[in-house]
């Protein structure tokens, strides 16, 4: 049988709440059973984009997960804290007087394939513990730096000792961080004030729903579809028997350039049946199967 909550929600998450909170607030408005996750955490401090996969779409979380990120951050230089941000344990240092066209100079240096030491008030985990439980609980966390991606970097406001940055990075990207070693090479010390996710990949804040509009009777018109979180994945179209043979995890053939690894699948209704992986030369089999939630040729 068809299953009628299967997508994602772009949700314009408040501020104050975390992100597993915005997710219980969907558990209760669905069927029991129902799965739903979140693809990527926002701190309680930041606003804006969190993708919520309802039902099967759980399954394609890494594929949000994986998406380009769009934030703005907000930082005040001369000001220190445990957790990298104002909610912190904040101390305050001696501030040399700063431009906005020193912060820009600095920039450059932050642009590309970049090392970054991610925050110890950070989810990763560290001996199978999450890191901020370790740091709350007085412990030293020393983790290693790991290289991020950071595509576009720009001032978009500066009033001293404040300054706002528009950033467009890959996954994996600790702003609070980012903020921290821009401070640092000018010499000082900074701490994020306050964040927005703008966009994950195709989605924008400007298209969320705003969790207070959202209930269980309206959910389910809010429920992007599943390949929206797949992007420009290539794709084809399944023929003749190739639904039932996907339904049994067997696979198919197609003709595709060497570095297509990931096919999507759709029926001939658009809905997404199957996410393929290549096994060898032209056969792919399934990766991620939804077949058996669909009805072949159901309207």
């Amino acid at each position: 049988m068809a299953i009628n909550l299967f997508g994602v929600l772009n949700i314009d998450k408040p501020e104050g709440l975390t992100s597993r909170k915005v997710v219980n607030h969907v558990c209760a408005m669905v069927p029991k059973k129902t799965r739903v996750g979140h693809c990527g955490t926002l701190d309680p401090l930041a606003t804006g984009v969190l993708l919520v996969c309802v039902g099967p779409a759980t399954r394609l979380i890494q594929f949000g997960q994986a998406s380009p990120k769009h934030y703005v951050g907000t930082f005040r230089l001369g000001l220190s804290s445990d957790t990298e941000d104002i909610t912190g344990d904040v101390q305050t240092h001696d501030l040399p007087p700063l431009t906005r066209e020193q912060v820009e100079s600095v920039l450059p240096k932050f642009i590309g394939n970049i090392d970054q030491r991610p925050p110890a008030f950070s989810a990763l985990r560290v001996g199978g513990k999450r890191a901020y439980d370790l740091a709350r609980a007085g412990k030293e966390v020393n983790l290693k730096s790991r290289k991020i991606d950071i595509y576009e970097l720009s001032v978009v406001d500066f009033d001293f000792p404040d300054f706002r940055l528009d950033i467009k990075c890959g996954s994996g990207t600790y702003v609070r961080s980012l903020g921290r070693d821009i401070a640092d090479s000018l010499g000082t010390h900074a701490v994020m004030t306050g964040l927005v996710r703008a966009g994950i990949g195709d989605f924008r804040q400007s298209d969320a729903v705003q969790l207070e509009d959202l209930n269980s009777e309206n959910i389910e018109e809010h429920l992007l579809t599943p390949q929206s979180l797949i992007g420009d994945m290539p794709s084809t179209v399944l023929v003749n028997d190739e639904f039932e043979k996907l339904r049994d995890g067997n696979w198919i053939r197609r003709d595709m350039a060497e570095s297509v690894q990931d096919l999507a699948a759709y029926d001939a209704d658009g809905r997404l049946v199957v996410v393929l992986k290549r096994d060898s030369g032209r056969l792919f089999v399934p990766k991620i199967n939804f077949a058996l939630h669909w009805k072949p040729n159901a309207g």
